[in-house]
């Protein structure tokens, strides 16, 4: 399959060799992996690096006076650093690394939320958020007698500002939105909206797992709080995750689990916390998942987010244009703004009916609610096919995608 990209600099070819996966065949097909939005593909480069690290690294980290466990504690202090410098952060301490996203938000709803929100106040969220991303404020609004309150969107998927700012009147004690929607791509203008809460002194927390796989992203320049994202899906390991919280408000919060590692002393009379971030981080921790992620975000920083980011902006192109040609097809999200992401339906094919076919050609879509039923509630849908790309898909891959589809549909009706 040829494998070439008209962005200045950007070598896709190269890009594919890296991907050991992308060469693979099933049902006699090359595979054409378009399920990035729920997880990406792991180039080479962090598949040794973490094959390195437990063939000749290995050793648990921060207690071992012996060279291995010198030696891991720094490369998993060092994957803190450039974790930081990735997306901008003060201090390689406003960095807690934790399983993922979702673990992530439901650090700061457990910690943060019952020292700083007051009782019968709201969290503002929006309707387009990932279950990750309601579910875990939901738990600790019942426990602490908080309200929900959902923002909504506009038809093309974009937040309703409007309904935003009625939102932050009254007593609002916390905001938490998807900096990008996994359903359908559209780039929220979190800036403006952190800006808007934080003059009425609302912290922020946003959801990052869709964001940082795409584009760069500084959280100094956004002034958010909290920034949560996943290590899986930027090209590096399942289980490791990221939570960026402002050294002054992280300071604040209580242990979210406790054990080895994240405390100062322990005494039956009493115990001491540790400073943060290691307070958050109790036990033995994913020590090659934070060195494979940080693997990941050197790879990323070579290949050069510009152009991956310009590339995938033409593969969204190339598919949208060519699915609205399919009579009956419906793109469900056309924001302005939006990553590459193409949610849709297609009048009388069941979304699960048509991921099926699709996979009998080697293409790998997701079908159903993407883990945000409430978002489909208020489009009046119940599910959609998603087709979603990375750098490393290609122009060819698209069109084989495209001639599936209009199989597909031809044969289903």
């Amino acid at each position: 399959m040829v494998s070439t990209s008209s962005v200045p600099g950007f070598d896709l070819a190269a890009v594919r060799s890296d991907f050991p996966i992308l060469s693979r065949e099933k049902y006699g097909k090359p595979l054409v992996y378009f399920d990035n939005a729920a997880s990406t593909q792991k180039p080479r480069q962090v598949i040794e690096r973490i094959k390195e690290f437990y063939s000749t690294g290995y050793a648990n980290i921060h207690r071992g006076l012996h060279f291995l466990s010198e030696e891991a504690t720094a490369n998993y202090e060092s994957a803190r650093a450039t974790v930081a410098a990735y997306i901008g952060a003060s201090t390689p301490d406003e960095i807690v690394f934790t399983r993922n996203a979702t673990e992530s938000i439901n650090l700061v709803a457990a910690t943060f939320v019952p020292e700083v929100v007051p009782t019968g106040s709201s969290i503002v969220l929006t309707v387009m958020e990932h279950h990750a991303n309601i579910v875990p404020w939901q738990i600790v609004a019942k426990k602490l007698g908080l309200r929900i309150r959902p923002v909504l969107i506009s038809r093309n998927g974009e937040l309703d500002r409007d309904d935003f700012s009625e939102a932050l009147k009254g007593n609002v004690g916390m905001v938490a939105l998807s900096h990008v929607s996994n359903s359908l791509g559209t780039i929220n203008p979190v800036k403006e909206l952190v800006a808007e809460a934080k003059e009425k002194g609302i912290p922020v927390l946003l959801d990052g797992a869709q964001a940082v796989p795409h584009f760069r992203v500084n959280v100094q320049e956004l002034d958010c709080d909290f920034y949560a994202f996943s290590g899986h899906k930027l090209f590096g390991p399942t289980g490791i995750g990221v939570l960026f919280g402002k050294a002054e408000l992280l300071e604040k919060m209580p242990p979210y689990q406790g054990g080895g590692d994240m405390i100062e002393r322990v005494s039956f009379s009493g115990t001491t916390f540790a400073s943060p971030p290691a307070r958050f981080e109790a036990g033995t921790p994913h020590i090659a998942g934070a060195i494979g992620l940080a693997e990941a975000i050197r790879y990323v920083e070579r290949v050069g987010p510009s152009g991956a980011e310009q590339h995938e902006a033409m593969l969204l192109d190339r598919a949208s244009c060519g699915m609205k040609e399919i009579e009956g097809l419906r793109i469900i999200g056309e924001a302005e703004h939006k990553v590459a992401v193409a949610s849709f339906v297609i009048d009388g094919v069941h979304p699960h009916d048509l991921a099926t076919f699709l996979d009998r050609d080697g293409v790998a879509v997701r079908a159903g609610h993407h883990c945000t039923m409430p978002l489909w509630e208020h489009l009046g849908l119940s599910a959609t096919t998603r087709a979603s790309f990375a750098f490393y898909n290609t122009f060819e891959e698209v069109d084989v995608f495209l001639e599936s589809l209009r199989r597909t549909v031809e044969l289903l009706r």
